[in-house]
């Protein structure tokens, strides 16, 4: 697989329209969006909002009805897909990290980290060393072994990190991935989201609602009727966060 060059993702007037003539419905008004290599923004807005739409456009689960998407170096969208393979695109160039970690129960740690380099015709030997590498950054090394219905939740979810993170894709999309967790585990996956992103030169989009993890964020695109606006962060440390969360609680 070719190095991509240039990393992150850029979004240009992304629209979106389910239906035609009169019960057309426009879920993307001309969306932009730009996130940097190392940077994880956050993504918020109602139910109804088009983030849900967004997120799918993003992932190359759905085709948008116009704009542009551009993706490391390559121009992945531009009024219909410039890539064939829009599952290679899926398995190789973006990495998808959920609410919960949906590891495959039958494959251990190490193999569930390969697998998709593995299928992105990386050797077995390759594949496995790169998921180690993860898994050391993310703590988890003395788990490669272990089946996942061995592993705690916080175990299980740095895992389903690294193999997002396995084929070193420009950007990773995070749909809900605190929704289920407390105040310091959530945080936690924030610490872990910001240090890979700039440990592997990856741009990460959180769509959340988590209201104990908003503040964390430098940047915020706010979603409603189809239309993103940019505002700025808090950018708030997560030690200082938990200081709060603390102070609140005991309070």
């Amino acid at each position: 697989m070719a190095d991509t060059g240039k990393r992150g993702i850029t979004i240009e007037g992304l629209r979106k329209r389910y239906g035609s003539g009169d019960t057309a419905v426009d879920a993307l008004k001309g969306v932009d969006m730009t996130v940097s290599p190392g940077e994880v923004v956050g993504l918020i807005g109602p139910s109804g909002s088009g983030k849900s739409t967004l997120l799918k456009c993003l992932g190359a689960v759905i085709e948008p009805t116009g704009g542009q998407m551009t993706l490391g170096s390559d121009v992945i969208y531009d009024g219909k897909w410039k890539i064939k393979d829009l599952r290679a695109l899926r398995r190789d160039r973006i990495g998808f990290i959920f609410q919960a970690p949906y590891l495959i129960p039958f494959l251990d740690v190490t193999d569930n980290v390969a697998l998709l380099p593995m299928l992105a015709g990386r050797s077995d030997g390759e594949s496995r060393k790169r998921a180690m590498e993860l898994l050391e950054a993310l703590d988890v090394a003395h788990r490669a072994s272990a089946m996942p219905s061995r592993l705690s939740g916080g175990e299980q979810q740095r895992v389903a990190i690294a193999r997002a993170l396995a084929n070193r894709p420009p950007v990773i999309l995070a749909d809900e991935p605190t929704a289920p967790l407390d105040s310091e585990r959530a945080l936690s996956v924030i610490t872990i989201l910001n240090a890979m992103a700039k440990q592997y030169e990856t741009a990460i989009i959180v769509v959340t609602h988590d209201e104990k993890i908003i503040p964390t964020f430098r940047r915020i695109y706010h979603i409603r009727d189809g239309r993103t606006e940019e505002t700025a962060g808090e950018g708030r440390p997560v030690d200082k966060e938990q200081n709060i969360q603390s102070e609140e609680e005991t309070a």
